[in-house]
């Protein structure tokens, strides 16, 4: 187990979890989102490969349309 900080909030995880595992517990995978990973943007190609760890801190946005 691991303990991160989501969006300002304590987060217990599975060891092993990557952040497209924790995007798709949170059924965030279809939406246009950004995440920031210990202070640096991560590119949608590395949610699979970038694994988390204990004390990571997570920033997730998703854009919203308006007019």
């Amino acid at each position: 187990m691991a303990k991160i900080q989501l969006n300002g909030k304590k987060v217990v995880i599975k060891s092993k979890y990557s952040i497209l595992d924790l995007l798709k517990k949170y059924n965030l995978t279809n939406k246009k989102i950004a995440v920031e990973h210990n202070g640096v943007i991560v590119p949608k190609v590395f949610f699979k490969k970038k694994y988390l760890k204990n004390n990571d801190r997570l920033e997730i946005v998703h854009f919203i349309g308006g007019g």
